[in-house]
This record gives structure tokens, C-alpha cells and sequence, in this order.
């Protein structure tokens, strides 16, 4: 199956998902929704300690989506795989919201498995925010950003003797810029970080800080260390 280009995926787009919900019973079952949302980032606890260690990024879709079928094709209607079926909220009060891990992100995942058999993802070691889902006055009060800049990502913790530890990112830094590449999201940071750079490479991150400009250089290290 070719892949698609789930970034140019627009609202309200047909797409199929396709697998075996509740086993072989219903194996090649497929299920018709639409696109309902993009870039959503949804928390996820990794180790089952009740504590959110990640953020997926994941495309909504009212295409019935259960266990089962989870793994399989999300298609679009030209035949192109643009995303893999991935999880649900399923909740008594919630129905329709079906969630799939976006073939640009999958991709470069398939290859290293395929040249390696393992995954190596370089880490920064912060948490993070988007700028824009900061109420204005909480980022006039803790972030002092110019006028000027309405788009970011704000580091809201920064794990001990990690990359941005070393590299001397703080609490509230406003990352506008990886290298060259200007960054607007965190979608965007972790687009650069993990398609672009390895572990061990040197990463040179804009800041404002405290209305300030400034560039840092960090060392990336290893994911599976944090």
C-alpha cells in the first residue's frame, strides 16, 4: 500500500480504517469516518505509574476504531495509508473518537527498524507547552516575550542532568528556533528533533528569556535515558 501525506490531510476528509476488531471473528473488517481533527496530542503513561511520560500526536476520526483493529490501515480515498489505527477514548459519555499515529510520523520509524531493528530517539529532556495555549496574561506575567512573538514552545520543566540541564535551559525559556528551523509548536520541535538530528549531535536552541534572545548549544542524548 502506498503512503499518503498525513500532513495535507484537511477536516471533514473521508478516510476508511481497516483491520480485525475483536479478533479473527471480524478480521478484515473496515469502518468509514472522517478526518476530525489534526496535530492532537494526547497523554500517555508509558509505565503504568500514573504519571504522563508522553505526548502522542495522533489524527481524530469518527471511524470506528476497537480492539483489534488497532495496528491496522488508516486510508485515505485514493488508497494511500495516511495514518495507523492506534487507540480510542472510550468513555460512557464519549463516542466517535477514534485516534491513529500519522504516516509522516510512522515512516521514519518503519526504516530504522527495518535498517537497524531498533528505534533511538534523541532527547532534549524538558517538558513542554505551546505558547498559544497560554492565557495572555499568565505569558505577560512568567514569560516577558516582545510584543512581537506570539508562537513557541515553552519549557516548562527541565529534568536534572539532561541535555537542557547541561545546555542551561530554565523553567519558562521560549524555544523559537532549533538551528535554523523555526519552531511554533511542539509538533514542530519534535517534527525537527527526531527526523532531523541523532543522538549525540550538537543542537543549538533560540530562547527568549525574561524578554531576552539568546542561543544555547546542547548535546542530545539518548531517549531511552530519561
Amino acid at each position: 500500500m502506498p503512503f499518503g501525506d498525513s500532513d495535507q490531510l484537511k477536516r471533514g476528509e473521508p478516510v476508511m480504517a481497516i483491520g480485525n476488531p475483536l479478533g479473527l471473528g471480524f478480521s478484515g473488517s473496515v469502518t468509514l469516518g472522517v478526518i476530525s481533527g489534526k496535530d492532537r496530542s494526547i497523554p500517555v503513561d508509558l509505565n503504568n505509574d500514573g504519571q504522563v511520560d508522553w505526548q502522542a500526536d495522533v489524527i481524530q476520526t469518527d471511524a470506528a476504531i476497537n480492539p483489534g483493529n488497532s495496528g491496522g490501515a488508516l486510508v485515505n480515498m485514493a488508497g494511500q495509508l495516511i495514518g495507523i489505527n492506534s487507540m480510542k477514548i472510550s468513555k460512557s459519555a464519549v463516542e466517535g473518537i477514534g485516534l491513529a499515529i500519522p504516516s509522516n510520523l510512522a515512516l521514519p520509524i518503519i526504516e530504522q527498524l527495518e535498517t537497524t531493528g531498533e528505534v533511538h530517539r534523541p532527547t532534549i529532556g524538558v517538558s513542554l507547552l505551546d505558547v498559544q495555549t497560554i492565557p495572555a496574561h499568565q505569558q505577560k506575567e512568567l514569560l516577558d516575550l516582545p510584543k512581537d512573538v506570539k508562537e513557541g514552545v515553552v519549557v516548562m520543566d527541565v529534568a536534572r542532568l539532561s541535555a537542557a540541564d547541561k545546555g542551561g535551559l530554565r523553567q519558562y525559556d521560549v524555544i523559537v528556533a532549533l538551528d535554523d528551523q523555526e519552531i511554533q509548536s511542539m509538533i514542530d520541535l519534535r517534527k525537527y528533533l527526531y527526523n532531523e538530528k541523532r543522538v549525540g549531535d550538537e543542537l543549538q536552541v533560540t530562547v527568549y528569556r525574561n524578554g531576552s534572545k539568546m542561543t544555547l548549544t546542547l548535546t542530545l542524548v539518548d531517549g531511552d535515558q530519561f
